[in-house]
């Protein structure tokens, strides 16, 4: 078993969009767009992890991929609300981020290359920490209304099965 850094987080930052994806795919249509906004929240959640990927920190620079728009950055919600197959198809293009980084750098080059925007100064590292821990904690959030609407939440994913 391969045991380098970039593994390592790999398995875990893969996991954790495993998870989301999996929140993402039990939520019948008839929760998706309710009060309770789940695909907002889930959109967010994409959002923040596809800006967080990129190597384009200035918010000014940033463009989220069609059919996306900069919504988040304006402080208002999107123009219309996302279907599951969008949002879907957007994590699958996250996932090939947070991949194509991690395979892609090496441990020394998380560590010394920052991300530096109008808010934050971290390391790549950090950064990465930073961004699974808010994927995780609004997948947390998609979980409790998959349960406050009786649905069964999707189980832990302890490590993602796709190699790095």
């Amino acid at each position: 078993m391969d045991s380098s850094l970039n593994t390592l987080l790999w398995q875990q930052f893969g996991a954790t969009i495993d998870m989301l994806e999996n929140a993402i795919s039990a939520c019948p249509n008839e929760l998706w767009n309710t009060e309770s906004q789940f695909w907002y929240k889930a959109f967010h959640t994409l959002y923040w992890l596809d800006y967080y990927l990129s190597d384009t920190p200035k918010e000014s620079d940033y463009f989220p991929p069609a059919p996306f728009t900069k919504s988040e950055f304006e402080d208002v919600m999107p123009e219309r609300v996302y279907d599951k197959v969008e949002l879907l198809a957007y994590l699958k293009f996250c996932r090939g981020k947070c991949h194509d980084l991690l395979s892609g750098s090496t441990p020394e080059e998380l560590l010394t290359n920052r991300f530096v925007s109008e808010y934050k100064d971290l390391s790549i590292l950090e950064l990465l920490f930073y961004n699974m821990r808010h994927v995780q904690h609004h997948t947390g959030q998609l979980n409790l209304l998959l349960r406050q609407g009786m649905i069964v939440p999707p189980h832990w994913v302890s490590r993602t099965k796709e190699s790095l």
